[in-house]
């Protein structure tokens, strides 16, 4: 849980500074391109290359591909068409997400899920009801596969090291998920980016080297490592702990003009998105539904 914890307060923090010093201002791809280089000087000393298990190395690679790659490049794009508090609120169904990737690992339909996922677009449609274009909803759409593959890599990474315990402690085997996030990362920047949009002021290196170091480094490892100590109730709940300490910051220290009415009456609606998933999950897991399932498998 403290590991938990502090990475909750460095992502809450992380969504401003990404929103506020480089979007609009760095190229999206690269920036997601030298958070990864960043925190790869930190794994990449760190990580053992032999004797590992072959498996365990190639999955590690497509956590890192999906966890960090694919979901930060784009978390990135979002924020060229969403505030920082949208993209914050959006962010909050990533417990959706972990609960249908689950279900799906299971063989199991849960309807809940769906049903959670159209309430919580009506609250993003409330969000912006004055102003929804095709921008708004691409933007929303990257967030959903964002929290997809987020979720996906969470759920992978405690399964993964359930099956293959070793002696050797976590961080000499995670710098495999940084090589996997830039194998997605690199060669994005290179077909889409813009080669030429580099950080310019010294403000933005240190708002990178800040978030590759720290948010990227020692997050994503303390976040994952986390994610295997605790249940997957704990896990939903502390995967949306940093929205309201986000939106707390953003609000306080740079955004303070944002329509406050329209963020807590959409994000209420996201927030009943969230209950329904999980009281749908509790009833397939309840007793009368497990005996029902198992006379159909009779």
């Amino acid at each position: 849980m403290p590991y938990l914890l502090i990475v909750t307060l460095i992502q809450a923090f992380s969504f401003s500074l990404i929103g506020v010093y480089l979007a609009g201002h760095v190229d999206s791809y690269l920036a997601v391109v030298l958070r990864i280089l960043f925190a790869g000087l930190v794994f990449i000393p760190l990580t053992h290359w032999r004797q590992v298990e072959p498996r365990f190395m190639r999955s590690m690679l497509l956590i890192g591909a999906l966890q960090f790659g694919v979901t930060y490049v784009c978390l990135y794009l979002s924020f060229r068409v969403l505030t920082v508090p949208e993209v914050l609120l959006f962010t909050i169904l990533t417990p959706v997400h972990v609960t249908l990737i689950e279900d799906a690992l299971n063989r199991r339909f849960n309807p809940w899920g769906l049903v959670a996922a159209l309430v919580a677009v009506m609250g993003a449609a409330v969000i912006r009801f004055d102003s929804i274009g095709a921008d708004f909803f691409m933007g929303f759409l990257l967030l959903q596969l964002a929290n997809f593959t987020y979720a996906a890599g969470q759920v992978m990474y405690k399964h993964l090291i359930a099956r293959y315990p070793s002696d050797l402690p976590h961080y000499r085997r995670f710098g495999y998920f940084y090589v996997g996030a830039l194998l997605v990362a690199l060669p994005a920047w290179l077909a889409f980016g813009n080669l030429h949009h580099w950080p310019e002021a010294p403000l933005q290196w240190g708002v990178l080297m800040f978030l590759g170091l720290v948010s990227t480094a020692l997050g994503m490892y303390w976040w994952n490592k986390g994610a295997c100590q605790v249940s997957g109730g704990t896990l939903a709940v502390m995967n949306n702990l940093h929205v309201p300490v986000g939106l707390l910051l953003n609000l306080l220290i740079w955004n303070q003009s944002e329509p406050l009415g329209r963020l807590a009456l959409g994000g209420g609606v996201i927030m009943a998105s969230l209950w329904i998933s999980r009281r749908g999950r509790r009833a397939c897991h309840s007793p009368a539904s497990r005996h029902a399932d198992s006379g159909l498998e009779r």
